[in-house]
């Protein structure tokens, strides 16, 4: 929704306007040319030139608005959030001497004018804090074809509007860089004192692997670069491509353009490849990855090319022995020789090669020479990537492509027996140690692309996302402190510790448990909490679902377990109502609801209709469904119809039956009772059966209790974890 502007136009309060020429402003519509303070000498260069800007508050507020020479009847606005910029394109290289800015009442509180041959590597001219409005004329000293506002900090809560950005110079100074292209990107140096440098400027790589769809490109790089990123990482690089580098290019971003192999190092890697004999595969592979390097080669967003991800870890999945050592061979082999046919077609980018664990380098070292750098995915061990090259004797230097806090594989369990997962603060100080290694490693690592800025609110999403459904973390400010140095201004997300769940280990499928954390948030904003589960290690479902819940204060809320046993993980998320969260995690391990009486079944003889001898776990034998042992089971062969029966010993008097069921349970079955193991009467029966735990109320006096089970849940048989007859 847009807001109307002011009515009023503030006096000036930088440069200096005679009350004749205001007068003469609000008496008539001519739009006016020249700015306030501007010398004569000087030449207006931004008016009507090519405009653009992070964002607009609406239709009516482009940024062409705001270089129209209108003075008070058009501007641009932009989006409601810090760290906003508007830029103009000059045409030229230009020697410039002032920029005025006529604000609208939105103005900017910190700000910096920059400068730019290229529009990609900015360099800032001034600097301007406690801004009070009006109009702004800043002397200016440097050259460029490019001139941005970038917005630190507003002074409402409204965005930044400009009625005018007017840049003053002369024509000419300097020199033009090449037309689109931002200058080639080299590897330059000697041994231990290499480089990335962008058209012979010096180039660290701060950046981020990019998760969002390519299309998203305009709504989500703005806040990239805000971050003070500089690059992104892909994994994939195709027709659906170009949207996300115009974007980039746009933002001042450079892209990481990766190529995929099988097998990669993740889920989802896909099939085993043979590259000692699979010639097809490999000439495809080469002949698809030429085509997108000349596509993308001129592209000014181009950084390099990066072929494979963790493939030669990956290819363990497909291989062993001295079969894997010829694979892991072949791999890298085949990856020198798409790097020279990449260089053949490109050679103003370098090529590197993504793998899992620094172990992949000899192998790179012996059969790919035509990289220009390697590149390395690494979280918790990072800061032994340095020691690991030098005793190593490598002679390229590096880039890490992932890094960030310690992965599910890296951490130790938990009381249930699952990963425990990292508090918001300790994912934080995983980015600032992996950064502060990184840029340790002076001369040899050349930067990193920090994992991750997605927006996927799931269990790897809340494990290492930077932005789950657009809420700003802890993590995502201490990128931002790495990369530009400064939080200051930033209302930064609610801090959670010391998250606990009650009772841990024994939560009742169906009933409540409770969770607790402390909760602060650094400006006293007002909070709004939400709880989720997630059932990752129970069922395999990585998403997240609200809980029902209810709050019980301090922090406190009561918690309803879900139905399905196993251990699940919970989420206490608090939000600020500025776009962050925090967010805490801890598992719980729900179990059959306790039942009371005396479990009249367990250790009793237990007869069944067929066993599995030999699958899985098993020997499944009946018995093993009445031992008391969640753990075990009985397993049924996959066939409909089936029976498990229980030999009580003597009549006794039924009250409760629950039947805590495996993944492969029985949609529809009757419990049957009998006084002499051969006439039997039905006392409770469904054809609505979900699995999980069935507590069923009967009401019956009998000496054996059988199941007939008549329609499975699945495609195996039947199987019970225990039978549980209670008096």
């Amino acid at each position: 929704m847009s807001r109307p502007s002011s009515t009023a136009i503030s006096a000036p309060r930088r440069a200096g306007v005679s009350l004749l020429a205001l007068g003469a402003l609000l008496a008539s519509s001519l739009t006016v040319a020249f700015a306030p303070g501007a010398h004569a000498a000087d030449t207006l260069l931004s008016q009507g030139k090519t405009a653009t800007a992070s964002s607009q508050e609406g239709d009516g507020y482009a940024a062409g608005l705001a270089v129209d020479g209108n003075l008070t009847g058009t501007r641009w606005a932009s989006q409601w959030t810090d760290q906003q910029w508007f830029q103009v394109d000059l045409g030229q290289q230009s020697t410039l001497t002032h920029a005025v800015l006529t604000w609208e009442s939105a103005y900017g509180k910190n700000y910096e004018i920059q400068t730019s041959d290229n529009g990609t590597d900015w360099r800032t001219l001034k600097t301007v804090t406690d801004g009070d409005g009006g109009t702004d004329d800043l002397a200016l000293s440097g050259t460029g074809r490019y001139v941005r506002m970038q917005g630190l900090a507003r002074s409402s809560s409204y965005g930044y509007s400009l009625w005018e950005f007017q840049v003053y110079g002369t024509p000419g100074g300097g020199t033009t860089p090449p037309p689109s292209s931002g200058g080639a990107v080299k590897v330059e140096g000697s041994q231990g004192a290499w480089r990335l440098t962008v058209g012979g400027q010096p180039y660290t790589v701060k950046g981020v692997t990019w998760g969002p769809a390519a299309s998203d490109g305009p709504k989500y790089l703005p806040d990239v670069r805000a971050m003070g990123a500089n690059a992104i990482r892909t994994w994939g690089t195709d027709a659906s491509s170009k949207p996300l580098l115009d974007s980039a290019a746009a933002n001042g971003i450079r892209v990481i353009n990766g190529f995929w192999l099988q097998p990669g190092g993740g889920p989802g890697a896909g099939g085993c490849v043979d590259y000692v004999t699979d010639t097809t595969y490999k000439a495809n592979a080469l002949t698809e990855f030429a085509k997108w390097v000349d596509t993308y080669k001129s592209h000014p967003a181009t950084l390099m090319w990066n072929v494979g991800n963790e493939s030669v870890l990956g290819l363990q999945n497909c291989y062993s022995g001295t079969q894997l050592e010829a694979e892991r061979n072949a791999y890298t082999s085949f990856v020198n020789d798409v790097a020279k046919k990449i260089h053949t077609i490109d050679p103003d980018h370098p090529v590197t090669s993504t793998d899992a664990w620094t172990g992949a380098w000899p192998y790179y070292k012996r059969n790919a020479p035509d990289l220009d750098l390697y590149a390395m995915n690494s979280y918790s061990n990072v800061c032994k990537v340095r020691q690991d090259w030098i005793d190593g004797g490598y002679t390229k230097p590096y880039i890490i492509t992932e890094t960030g806090p310690a992965g599910e594989w890296e951490v130790p369990n938990d009381v249930n027996g699952i990963p425990d997962e990292p508090t918001d603060v300790q994912k934080a100080d995983g980015y600032t140690k992996a950064w502060n290694c990184v840029t340790g490693h002076q001369g040899v690592a050349l930067g990193a692309t920090l994992f991750h800025y997605g927006t996927e609110h799931d269990f790897g999403g809340i494990w290492f996302n930077l932005v789950p459904n657009d809420l700003k973390r802890l993590s995502y400010y201490a990128v931002k402190q790495a990369y530009t140095g400064s939080t200051s201004g930033d209302n930064t997300p609610p801090v959670i510790s010391n998250m606990t769940v009650s009772p841990a280990s024994s939560a009742p499928a169906g009933g409540e448990f409770t969770a607790h954390a402390d909760v602060r948030d650094p400006q006293g904003d007002a909070l709004t909490y939400k709880v989720f589960l997630s059932g990752n290690y129970a069922n395999g479902d990585k998403g997240l679902v609200e809980a029902k819940w209810r709050s019980t204060g301090n922090g406190t809320f009561a918690v309803t377990a879900p139905e399905k046993l196993g251990v699940w993980k919970v989420y206490i998320q608090a939000e600020d109502g500025h776009g962050n969260a925090g967010i805490e995690t801890k598992s719980v391990k729900v179990v059959a609801p306790p039942v009371s009486g005396t479990n009249l079944a367990l250790n009793q003889p237990a007869t069944a209709s067929s066993s599995q001898q030999s699958y899985g776990d098993c020997p499944c034998i009946p018995q093993m469904a009445v031992d008391g042992n969640s753990g075990t089971r009985w397993a049924s062969d996959w066939s409909d119809p089936q029976w498990f029966q229980v030999d009580l010993g003597s009549s006794k008097a039924l009250h409760k039956l629950q039947l805590v069921w495996d993944p492969a349970y029985a949609k529809s079955y009757d419990v049957q009772v009998s006084d002499d193991g051969n006439n039997w009467r039905s006392v409770y029966a469904t054809t609505a059966g979900d699995g999980d735990v069935d507590t069923i109320d009967v009401s019956a006096t009998a000496r054996y209790v059988r199941l007939r089970l008549t329609a499975r849940g699945t495609t195996w048989g039947y199987s019970p974890h225990e039978l549980g007859i209670y008096s």
